[in-house]
């Protein structure tokens, strides 16, 4: 699909746009149709499973406009005529169109796929090679069948790697052009910052609002509705305008958020950023974690441009995540304070050593102290254990209590006896009668000696069990409350290749 956005109306907006014939060279418009009809053809072929009319059509398709994207799909239709029919000819093709496509956009974000690929493919050949199979010479039909006019034989069964690899598709491409060139591509919104800028060629899939801007021109606006299997081609012919005004905005720490004007409304982007402004005063405000607010004042001028480069002052920060089975009725600290009352937690901390512990009713807590670096994400997945039971200590206190209690009762029953032998003593009854029971050894309660005995070692067992009690109170039992801790530098950057554009996640470990 061909198509171009005329814009004009409301500045800044999109006004009355139709889809109409491109306004560009008629050699340019001719080259471009051209590649529209060898692509649409080669799909037809491709899923019919004529893998080698697909390849010769995605091959015109390359012919008329060099995208590097088409050379991929040439790959894709020689790759599945080897994988359908033994083919050693279409693999060593799909090889060779693989290594031109990563060769001509050598940033591809799918080049660790495709390089891949081409080794599978090679210890392919080898094997079909080493087996002594017929090798069709790729002059026939080229259909799914793989019959070759150089074999009747049945093609073997592709390797498990090859298999692995599944069914390749080829792949749809969107163009994006403007007049002038060289205008800034947004998708959705401005907040996630430019895509690229015309004119532009990649893969995308859903639909989506394109925003197309360039200094002195009206913003263009519309919508895109991205097939995977087509090539769909986007003209903007851009009005002029001398009404807005144009500002940049920069500051000493990329990715700070920018809000204009009316802060409740949201961050209209992210530095570094420029764009068109109506004239008059605005209010910016700049902001990002760990950092002082800037806040400025600015004139814009209709035609003219406005700079602005803020000065951020503060600490870096980075990002702690804590997480886990529980979380939510446990309590995150950091340095003694609550970060959060409630899990999980996802908050920015200070660059530097902080001490982190996580707390909860009825479980053990987990304390460490970890280092926060900037720019970065350090996860924190917590497994907290139960606190252990306290039966054991209850027991030995109460079996304390009762042999202290034994102890108390055999020694009043010795003073007793004791104070008996004073009384008769002092009654003049002296000597005592050595056949009386109260003296000498003996396991009667009414003897002296073993109720002196019998309490001194009562009171000594229990006090060895009610150390052992408060041993068991206080002693960590059980398995400990454990983490998982991962620390990751995350940049998220623009990313834009002809199979790929949006936002690419960069992990250092």
């Amino acid at each position: 699909m061909v198509c171009a956005v005329a814009a004009s109306g409301v500045p800044g907006l999109l006004g009355n746009h139709a889809v109409r014939g491109a306004q560009a060279q008629p050699a340019a418009a001719d080259k471009l149709k051209a590649a529209q009809d060898a692509f649409d053809a080669a799909q037809v072929a491709y899923l019919a499973n004529d893998f080698d009319k697909a390849a010769q059509g995605f091959q015109d398709a390359y012919a008329a406009k060099q995208f590097p994207q088409f050379l991929y799909n040439v790959g894709a239709a020689f790759h599945m005529k080897g994988k359908k029919s033994s083919d050693v000819t279409a693999y060593e093709k799909a090889i060779e169109f693989y290594k031109r496509y990563i060769s001509e956009d050598p940033t591809a974000t799918d080049k660790p796929r495709v390089e891949r690929a081409i080794t599978v493919l090679q210890a392919e050949i080898k094997r079909i090679n080493d087996a002594g199979a017929p090798v069709a010479n790729g002059s026939g039909s080229g259909s799914g069948s793989g019959s070759g006019s150089g074999s009747a034989a049945q093609p073997q069964t592709p390797s498990q790697e090859v298999q692995a690899l599944g069914d390749v598709k080829v792949r749809g491409l969107v163009v994006i052009e403007s007049e002038p060139a060289n205008a800034t591509i947004y998708l959705d919104d401005k907040k996630k910052g430019a895509l690229n800028s015309t004119p532009w060629s990649g893969t995308l899939e859903g639909e989506h609002k394109l925003i197309i801007e360039k200094r002195g021109y009206k913003i263009v606006e519309t919508r895109l509705s991205a097939d995977p299997s087509k090539l769909l081609v986007i003209k903007a012919v851009m009005a002029e305008d001398d009404y807005l005004g144009w500002v940049e905005i920069k500051s000493n720490v990329p990715g700070a958020d920018i809000f204009l004007d009316d802060k409740s409304v949201g961050a209209i982007g992210k530095t570094p950023f420029s764009g068109n402004f109506k004239p008059g005063k605005h209010t910016l405000w700049i902001s990002t974690d760990g950092y002082d607010e800037y806040k400025k004042e600015i004139e814009v001028i209709a035609g003219e441009t406005a700079e602005i480069k803020a000065q951020l002052t503060g600490d870096p920060v980075g990002k702690l995540d804590v997480r886990g089975y529980g979380i939510e009725d446990s309590t995150i600290y950091v340095d003694g304070k609550i970060l959060c009352e409630r899990g999980p937690c996802l908050k920015s901390v200070k660059e530097g050593s902080h001490e982190v512990s996580i707390r909860r009713d009825g479980y053990k807590p987990y304390t460490r102290r970890i280092t926060v670096g900037a720019k970065t994400e350090t996860s924190i997945k917590v497994g907290l254990a139960k606190e252990p039971s306290r039966t054991d200590a209850i027991v030995a206190y109460v079996l304390a209590g009762a042999f202290v209690g034994g102890g108390a009762y055999f020694g009043l029953r010795a003073n007793s006896i004791a104070d008996e032998l004073k009384k008769d003593i002092a009654a003049g009854n002296p000597p005592v009668d050595s056949g009386d029971p109260r003296l000498g050894w003996g396991f009667s309660l009414n003897n002296g000696k073993f109720n002196s005995v019998m309490a001194d070692s009562l009171f000594a067992i229990g006090g060895i069990t009610a150390i052992t009690a408060i041993y068991y109170t206080f002693r960590d039992k059980g398995a400990p409350s454990t983490a998982l801790v991962d620390v990751r530098a995350l940049a998220l950057t623009p990313s834009v290749g002809p199979s790929y554009a949006g936002l690419n996640m960069e992990v250092r470990w």
